[in-house]
């Protein structure tokens, strides 16, 4: 399994409903992601800055580049793009972040 985390930027006043929205996830996304090979798939906030902060593992990362091409993804993207920053193309603006330590 490989590890990946990072990190987003919610807009201010938007914390509860980003939760609200992440707490009725749409079976069809909800799929898409485990038939993906994700798991163990959170995402924390840090109340001080708005910072998202996702963690996941999967089998393959290479398959992570396969989703923005699925309409369901772009449809979620949509659905979100008006509570945190987003790209052009309506995705999250979405920060990589480089392991530093592990302790399995």
């Amino acid at each position: 399994m490989e590890r990946v985390a990072f990190k987003m930027k919610l807009f201010n006043g938007f914390e509860a409903e980003y939760k609200k929205r992440h707490d009725a996830l749409w079976p069809e996304l909800k799929t898409l992601l485990k038939d993906s090979g994700i798991a163990d798939y959170s995402i924390f906030l840090d109340e001080e800055t708005n910072t998202l902060f996702g963690y996941l593992t999967i089998e393959d990362k290479t398959k992570l580049d396969k989703l923005p091409g699925q309409p369901v993804m772009k449809k979620w993207w949509t659905y979100m793009k008006d509570i945190m920053e987003t790209n052009p193309d309506n995705s999250p603006v979405s920060i990589p972040l480089k392991e530093v330590f592990y302790l399995p």
